[in-house]
């Protein structure tokens, strides 16, 4: 994935796929005709959910949101049952095709300011590092760099996530206990980027790495699913102390674009704690 990047597509195919998994019984609608020759919503249909004329949708699915409200592009959220990730995405997209208004996105960050650095040394009892859009990891505490050392094994900086469990899928699923969610959360992260700003040359690298190396990857990011960064939990088998399962929270950073804190903390009393506890003696 190289050169001039077509958002027009880029809008036609996502919302072709969101489209196509909502059925006229999930919507409300009635299944007129038992033939349907098309996998979801028909784009009539959709319009009418909408409310706007069928031209007018037709337009916006070829990827003409160039214009488009911010009520309108509601509308056709609500319309096609978007998530708040997806409802985000659409209006990224929208804001590239030069509607809903708003400027360019600024790449994100390659560094992190020493203050930051500065912050996540003061944190000594949870691991913690700070990642942009694209997965790279910009800076860790002494715990984060403990805990992710299978990921700092490759000598490339800054180091990746989504290099790590897509091109080292063996040792990838050696650590990450839910492997299959987290490649799909990979791959829904970087296509949440990709909305932002189709045209980040470091990004398009990335994913252009990813797509001619892994068909699983090819697999997922075709899939068109969108993430936002937020909360979870972390269930890793770490080579040192065992198995770790823990929780995290991701936090943007206003001063800082594009740029996310990521603090793991593990439940008190129990072998999560023990064994995190353990890592930080050793480390």
């Amino acid at each position: 994935m190289a050169g001039t990047i077509d958002v027009r597509a880029e809008i036609r195919e996502f919302l072709r796929s969101r489209r196509s998994r909502i059925t006229p019984d999930t919507a409300g609608l009635p299944a007129y005709g038992g033939n349907r020759r098309v996998k979801g919503l028909r784009r009539e249909e959709v319009a009418l959910l909408a409310g706007v004329s069928v031209d007018y949708y037709v337009r916006m699915e070829r990827g003409a949101l160039s214009g488009t409200s911010e009520g309108v592009l509601a509308a056709l959220a609500s319309a096609l049952r978007l998530d708040d990730a997806e409802r985000d995405h659409l209006f990224h997209l929208a804001r590239q095709s030069g509607g809903a208004g708003g400027r360019r996105r600024r790449g994100p960050a390659v560094t992190v300011r020493p203050a930051l650095q500065k912050v996540l040394d003061a944190m000594t009892d949870a691991p913690a590092c700070i990642r942009n859009g694209r997965h790279d990891v910009l800076a860790m505490n002494q715990l984060g760099r403990a805990l992710y050392a299978p990921v700092l094994a490759d000598p490339r900086r800054p180091a990746n996530i989504a290099r790590f469990v897509y091109l080292n899928p063996d040792a990838a699923r050696a650590f990450f206990v839910d492997y299959d969610q987290m490649t799909h959360n990979a791959a829904a992260v970087l296509r949440m980027e990709f909305g932002r700003d189709p045209h980040d040359g470091e990004l398009l690298a990335l994913v252009g790495e990813l797509s001619a190396c892994s068909e699983l990857f090819r697999r997922q990011w075709a899939s068109r699913d969108v993430r936002l960064h937020g909360y979870g939990s972390k269930r890793v088998n770490h080579p040192v102390v065992g198995r770790l399962d823990l929780d995290f929270e991701s936090m943007d950073l206003p001063t800082d674009p594009g740029l996310h804190l990521n603090v793991y903390t593990a439940p008190a009393e129990g072998p999560a704690a023990r064994n995190l506890a353990l890592l930080a003696s050793r480390s």
